[in-house]
């Protein structure tokens, strides 16, 4: 199943790729104007320049100065049976990127309009787009993918705390029900110990009273 998502996958981003505009024009690298071919994708340009950097090495040999790339010597069959210099730039934003790619094929001349190998350059540049597309899909999906994972554990977490909480309020009522009920055998012990006071009391008073008339009695004898 996952096998045919990503198939569909890659054929939709296919397709989206290929609605990509790629276009032939000019762009003045380091004073000088070259001919070459536009492509911009939704891309952010961070990852953009990641993508192409790394499709850039795949041709050959490549270096960056000043956001300008050049691979010497590139070796892109499709476009030339010889090698050739390949000088881009990628300039964007947030939400889209556009790549220059400049092909010298030597001796001053460069892929142009019209060229039996622009269609071939048109080709790896909707190629490129295909998959880096494709890639930032993957990311995204990756990513929404990490963040339910992380979600669904702290969810887990918290369940587990819960259930806890639960398993110790559960240990604070039966403490708890035990101290009402030793309470209520307490007060009842101390209603019957009263309850007893009472008449000890009424005890005791009555003994007072026989052991003052008695006190009275001896006095009354010396008189």
């Amino acid at each position: 199943m996952r096998t045919v998502l990503t198939i569909s996958l890659m054929m939709l981003l296919r397709v989206g790729a290929q609605a990509q505009t790629v276009y032939a024009g000019e762009q003045t690298i380091e004073k000088a104007k070259l001919p070459g071919l536009f492509l911009t994708v939704p891309i952010d340009e961070k990852t953009a320049t990641t993508e192409w950097e790394q499709e850039l090495r795949s041709y050959g040999r490549s270096s960056e100065s000043r956001g300008v790339y050049r691979v010497s010597n590139a070796d892109i069959r499709a476009v030339s049976t010889e090698p050739i210099n390949l000088i881009s730039q990628v300039k964007g934003n947030k939400t889209s990127t556009t790549i220059f790619a400049s092909f010298d094929l030597g001796s001053g001349n460069f892929v142009k309009a019209g060229d039996a190998s622009y269609n071939a350059a048109e080709t790896l540049l909707k190629d490129f787009a295909a998959k880096a597309l494709y890639n930032n899909e993957v990311r995204g999906a990756e990513t929404s993918l990490s963040e339910a994972q992380k979600n669904h554990q702290k969810l887990v977490q918290k369940g587990e705390r819960l259930q806890r909480d639960i398993e110790r309020n559960k240990r604070e009522k039966e403490r708890l029900l035990r101290s009402m009920d030793e309470n209520a055998k307490e007060l009842e012990q101390l209603t019957k110990d009263i309850d007893v006071n009472k008449v000890d009391q009424t005890n005791a008073l009555t003994d007072m009273d026989v052991k003052k008339k008695n006190v009275e009695t001896v006095k009354a004898k010396k008189q």
